[in-house]
């Protein structure tokens, strides 16, 4: 499949904001500050502004523009709330920005059944809110206040995935408008279906390139009756990442379980002004009745010791819980204060969770030996875990350089051990080159599919599928 190397023509790009200008009025816009700001995602990809940002409302608005795209062959991108980190959002080829930020209403919550239907524009701390006095939640958490839809685009997880699934698990069925311009529904809100190509796992995870996801329905749970979180420092890195393996080998379900290195936590004492050990530790949270919450947590406690963990300090009221996690989701802004005024690139893999130990210690050891500051992060509950790099501007090219080096080991180590080159990143253009060494000749079916539903490689071309 072909892929535009040139930006729209300038008569077709005109026509096609005639056109965009006369359905949307003011809400397309091509002001320089509007286009920077999404051509660029949270990580230190470079800019690349669309042509013109459209501002949507509708399922209706949308199926308009993508039909007015296809006619005049301009790419289209969607863009949530910008939070992504593979460069999912950036105008490699010009064109239009869908912006679906004010898509953000809830449109359905079904209480009893436990789901909802939200437009893709909403965010998650938006529906959790929602959700509060109906005494359910949306467990989905990838730290930033992330779309929905973006969510769904890039098969997002986070740090509760090791008890409730990703978004994978949770999306039950979609609202899309396909390259025709037509609105199609997935799914239905059934628990289950074995009827059809299952087109919603398709495009959960399709970052834009087969559609534009405008509604999601997504099953919801009840908030736990006792809720408690934990941290643990260890001696050693090792000691920190068997107590993981053997707490999941073991089949305690614990709500969390976070790896911070001894390098993310001096950042993070200093950042968030803590007090913990410069130590690797764990974070946890037990999720159930209040007995159960107890004989997890003892359990757990037992399997830490084992491996060198101390003891857990407890943050069991919603303020104190609210204060740690919040913490460990600023571990990205507090990883850069390490280096003021640094670029961050954040990557991560995920491998088999036998495997989880050897990789991480493995990436450390490459990691010292560079003699370079790169804290690790993982969601290990899962086998998923985060490096940041952090850059220079002042000596970006060389750092650039070394960072790729032992970027590109990092992925060969994690595919050696069965695991994959992003575990909840995504692909976008950031690990794009990696696909073929993962998925080998299924790659070409991925570019056969993308070929049949967007003939045309408007859909957010340049990423996910290599050319």
């Amino acid at each position: 499949m072909s892929l535009p190397q040139q930006k729209p023509q300038a008569t077709d790009l005109e026509q096609c904001l005639s056109e965009l200008r006369a359905l949307l009025g003011d809400r397309l816009s091509t002001a320089s500050d509007v286009r920077q700001l999404h051509g660029k995602d949270a990580s230190f990809h470079e800019v690349h502004p669309p042509d013109a940002v459209a501002f949507v409302k509708s399922n209706e608005e949308v199926a308009e523009i993508v039909k007015s795209c296809v006619r005049h062959r301009i790419p289209i991108i969607p863009f949530g709330s910008g939070t992504s980190l593979e460069g999912h959002i950036a105008a490699l080829h010009g064109g239009i920005s869908l912006d679906l930020s004010r898509m953000s209403q809830v449109l359905e919550v079904n209480e009893n059944d436990l789901d909802c239907r939200v437009q893709a524009g909403v965010t998650r701390k938006q529906l959790n809110e929602h959700l509060r006095s109906a005494n359910l939640f949306f467990p989905i958490d990838p730290g930033a206040d992330a779309s929905i839809g973006g969510m769904t685009a890039t098969r997002a997880s986070g740090t509760n995935a090791v008890r409730y699934g990703t978004m994978r698990e949770n999306v039950l069925g979609l609202t899309v408008i396909n390259a025709e311009g037509r609105i199609l529904k997935t799914g239905t809100r059934s628990r289950k279906s074995s009827a059809g190509y299952d087109l919603t796992r398709l495009l959960v995870g399709s970052e834009g390139t087969l559609g534009i996801i405008t509604e999601i329905q997504l099953r919801l749970h009840g908030i736990p009756e006792a809720i408690s979180a934990a941290v643990c420092s260890f001696e050693t890195l090792a000691g920190a990442v068997n107590t993981v393996i053997s707490v999941m080998q073991s089949g305690l379900p614990v709500a969390r379980v976070e790896l911070l290195d001894e390098v993310q936590m001096d950042a993070l004492n200093q950042y968030s002004n803590l007090d913990y050990p410069k130590k690797p530790t764990l974070f946890f949270e037990f999720n159930g009745t209040q007995r159960w919450v107890e004989e997890q947590s003892q359990l757990v406690g037992e399997l830490a010791g084992k491996n060198g963990g101390g003891s857990f300090r407890w943050a069991t009221d919603e303020a104190e819980r609210e204060k740690l996690w919040d913490a460990r989701h600023d571990a990205y802004y507090a990883a850069m204060a390490l280096k003021p005024g640094c670029k961050g690139w954040p990557t991560d893999v995920c491998v088999p969770i036998s495997r989880l130990a050897e990789c991480i210690l493995e990436t450390r050891a490459d990691i010292d030996a560079s003699n370079l500051t790169v804290p690790i992060v993982g969601h290990v509950g899962d086998g998923n875990f985060h490096l940041l790099f952090l850059i220079d501007p002042a000596n970006e090219a060389e750092d650039l350089k070394q960072f790729q080096q032992l970027n590109d080991r990092l992925i060969e180590r994690a595919l050696k051990m069965g695991g994959t080159c992003t575990g909840e990143h995504g692909v976008g253009i950031g690990k794009i080159h990696y696909m073929r060494a993962e998925h080998g000749e299924s790659v070409e079916m991925m570019r056969q599919i993308k070929q049949a539903l967007d003939p045309m490689n408007l859909f957010n071309p340049g990423k996910l599928v290599p050319a």
